[in-house]
């Protein structure tokens, strides 16, 4: 067994940790910690964990033991920087942004103030398999990239690297649920804000749009430049990313999906499909539903991905990352089938 420590565990992505570990075959949750429910039996604070972790009290970060197999961290951004220098831990999974992007000087544009520890930048692998496998494979250190990052990623990725669409003038149109905003509560979050509501936010400025292009840049050989738009719907989970491409040949919508299908032939999570793609569908999963189609009439190449925002988007893909980096199965304790209804 692999002794697991969660900082930032009382957080919708920390449960969700919690949650996968308790089903992992050889994943051991040893430590827990929420600053602001320090004290808390996890149980109490998510009654859906309390048959999994009956004595199990979440503490401050500080005490967490040395010589862990693996430490998953789910704190807001800029809290990484300070805590990862005085880990003593085999693997770091960290799932907030502090060290997604290769460049510190984006981080004062996107992000508002330096970043306090450049140097370690260059030791976290970027955790998005399906496309940067090798690196993270007995990686020390993973960040774990973003939910719309993930599914936009994953959505174009195969066709910019085939060179079927430009690599400029996309444009990336995602919904996603409440849950992504954390547990904390706000004015925009609130119930009466969400329920039959659907609004747009982070408009030109979302400061996921250079984890994007950084990753596709990579993948694809070649700079990549797109209009990041978020949206928030009312519901609980789930990311639906719609995206827009000039293609550069004349390919069919058939061909489209097979150099998608064939991107992703030998990956477990990966659905491919003519249908579109539904965040129902992928609920309470790792999986990634995904569609491409060519609009004849206007010439745009229109690709669609979906996915839980909690799981493959956060939780479930820093699970798989961790996998990969002790060298296990990389589907251990995941979830393929969604819950439905």
């Amino acid at each position: 067994m692999k002794s697991v420590g969660i900082i930032g565990a009382s957080g919708y992505a920390g449960a969700e940790l919690m949650r996968l570990c308790s089903a992992h075959p050889q994943f051991e949750v040893a430590f827990a910690s929420g600053d602001s429910q320090a004290g808390t039996a996890v149980g109490e604070l998510y009654p859906s964990l309390a048959a999994a972790y009956p004595d199990l009290l979440l503490e401050p970060w500080e005490a967490i033991p040395a010589g862990l197999d693996i430490v998953f961290i789910a704190l807001p951004h800029g809290a990484s920087q300070t805590i990862v220098p005085k880990l003593d831990t085999n693997h770091i999974l960290d799932l907030g942004a502090d060290f997604r992007l290769d460049d510190p000087s984006l981080y004062p544009t996107w992000y508002g103030h330096e970043h306090t520890a450049p140097e370690l930048l260059d030791g976290f692998a970027f955790g998005l398999p399906e496309l940067f496998r090798s690196d993270i494979l007995g990686a020390k250190a993973v960040a774990v990239p973003g939910c719309y990052v993930t599914t936009a990623a994953l959505t174009l990725a195969p066709l910019l690297q085939a060179g079927l669409v430009e690599p400029t003038g996309i444009v990336v149109d995602a919904a996603s649920g409440v849950s992504g905003a954390g547990r904390a509560v706000k004015p925009g979050t609130a119930f009466s804000a969400v329920d039959e509501n659907f609004t747009a936010y982070g408009l030109l400025n979302h400061r996921h749009t250079p984890e994007m292009e950084m990753a596709l840049s990579r993948h694809a050989g070649q700079d990549v430049e797109l209009l990041f738009t978020p949206h928030l719907a009312p519901m609980n989970r789930g990311i639906l990313a719609t995206c827009y491409a000039r293609p550069t040949g004349d390919e069919t919508t058939a061909q489209l999906l097979e150099t998608m299908a064939l991107a992703y032939a030998e990956e477990p999570f990966m659905v491919v499909s003519d249908s579109v793609p539904a965040t129902k569908a992928t609920l309470g999963s790792n999986s990634v539903h995904l569609t491409a189609q060519r609009d004849e009439r206007t010439g745009w190449v229109v690709a669609i991905g979906a996915l839980d925002n909690l799981v493959k988007g956060a939780a479930g893909q820093a699970v798989q990352c961790a996998n990969l980096a002790v060298g296990i199965d990389e589907t251990s304790g995941l979830p393929l089938a969604g819950l439905y209804p």
